[in-house]
């Protein structure tokens, strides 16, 4: 396979893990699929997990990937920016895809091992935040957040697939960084 048709490839498949990951981090704000968790913060008491309000997903692996799939894109296709000058250029914007895939990852990665905000007894409080991730294993354990309801597996969901889907943003971005080098070197092999 060329460069060229491989960075098309690689563009293709980041637009919807972009798309996935913006879509995880807003559906985040709501748990249990309720708006007011949202507004209401009375007695100074945070009802949003803190790695949600990171937007991990919306910055790191939404926009800071869409922009590099972009122009990654582009140099798949013949035209202005299908040349050795592109696809070093696609090599810089690759670079920024990485970046913001690895900042989805750990956002998505301290999310998961702090574990949700909810209410214990009327509290607001995040009760599995000094157990290391060990409440992933201990289902009975995710029992004693009262409101939202099933907000633990609602968190658990959401930040396991912004994790998966900023590894795979960061594979094919990495992907992307050797492609765009031999790319500059080589060419793109699009005819003219």
């Amino acid at each position: 396979m060329c460069t060229g048709k491989c960075s098309r490839f690689i563009a293709i498949a980041l637009y919807p893990l972009a798309l996935v990951s913006v879509i995880c981090n807003i559906m985040l704000f709501f748990p249990g699929w309720e708006t007011k968790w949202v507004s209401e913060e009375g007695n100074g008491e945070n009802r949003i997990t803190p790695e949600v309000k990171y937007m991990g997903g919306l910055i790191g692996g939404g926009i800071m990937v869409l922009v590099p799939a972009i122009h990654i894109h582009l140099t798949g296709k013949k035209g202005c920016c299908a040349n050795r000058c592109g696809m070093f250029l696609s090599i810089g914007f690759a670079a920024l895809g990485v970046a913001g895939a690895i900042y989805s990852l750990s956002v998505a990665s301290v999310g998961l091992a702090n574990g949700p905000v909810c209410s214990v007894k009327g509290t607001w409080t995040r009760p599995f935040l000094n157990d290391s991730g060990s409440y992933l294993s201990d289902r009975e354990s995710w029992a004693v957040c009262t409101e939202p309801k099933d907000v633990v597996e609602f968190n658990l969901g959401l930040f396991a697939t912004l994790l998966l889907v900023a590894c795979v943003e960061l594979l094919l971005c990495g992907f992307q960084m050797v492609n765009g080098l031999f790319g500059c070197l080589c060419g793109t092999c699009n005819e003219k």
